[in-house]
């Protein structure tokens, strides 16, 4: 892949929080290229989480550049809001407007923050709600849905928005087990489509499966990555070896 092809740079990215004595991030630095779909695994604390909310700044990094489509969005002159619009966000609390309806919950952004006219947005949010089998519940309230139902409903929210990247922050580890495979099917479309995508998960198998590289995190660092059939069958630093081995 050419560099003209990088959507996302990372370098030398740190994070220090407030009263902790060691780095969440410790020197970070990696390209994500459009059409990607990378995976960022790791056991718990290792930084993954942290690192994915750096790349949109909901955690501010201590050290280090972000470039996101050229544009240096760790300078303070920037205004994230107009960058973060392109970075469509889901976590693991699906984090809806309770006081609206489905509709509304997917047309407020879009027409606020891109200026889309009513009816352009519900034409928008409809064809997205068609295509996660959810069209009939444009109307129903988020606490009259499935936890799978909210999170497909929290990925089509984004999607509104057409962005350049979409961020995952373990976007089913909320879910009852017979959920996650409903939401898994909408990210493995996106990632056929060449959405770019990043995602920080446990779910290996659909690592495996969907990614294009898989990035393995520990103490704030990235230990290996590769892609997927050399990362799982092949790792070639012991600690990776040894988290394998205790997930798989």
């Amino acid at each position: 892949m050419t560099t003209d092809n990088v959507l996302i740079s990372v370098k030398d990215l740190k994070k220090k929080f407030d009263g902790m004595e060691n780095h969440a991030l410790n020197g970070v630095s990696i390209d994500i290229h459009h059409g990607e779909v990378v995976f960022v695994v790791g056991p718990s604390g290792s930084g993954k989480s942290t690192f994915l909310r750096c790349l949109n700044l909901l955690e501010e990094p201590t050290g280090g550049t972000i470039l996101f489509e050229g544009v240096d969005i760790t300078d303070p002159k920037t205004d994230i809001n107009i960058h973060r619009r392109k970075m469509g966000m889901v976590f693991q609390q699906f984090n809806l407007f309770p006081h609206m309806n489905i509709m509304k919950n997917l047309t407020i952004a879009p027409m606020k923050l891109l200026g889309k006219s009513k009816d352009e947005a519900e034409k928008t949010a409809m064809e997205l709600l068609e295509r996660v089998g959810l069209a009939n519940r444009a109307d129903a309230y988020p606490n009259q849905l499935s936890g799978g139902q909210k999170q497909r409903i929290a990925i089509v929210r984004a999607l509104c928005m057409k962005p350049d990247v979409m961020l995952f922050d373990e976007p089913t580890s909320a879910l009852d087990p017979e959920m996650v495979g409903e939401v898994l099917n909408v990210m493995r479309e996106l990632a056929e489509e060449n959405m770019t995508m990043v995602v920080v998960t446990h779910e290996m198998a659909f690592a495996k499966e969907v990614a294009s590289r898989v990035i393995f995190m520990d103490n704030g660092s990235i230990v290996e990555e590769n892609s997927p059939e050399e990362f799982f069958s092949n790792p070639k630093s012991e600690r990776l070896k040894s988290f394998l081995s205790k997930v798989i």
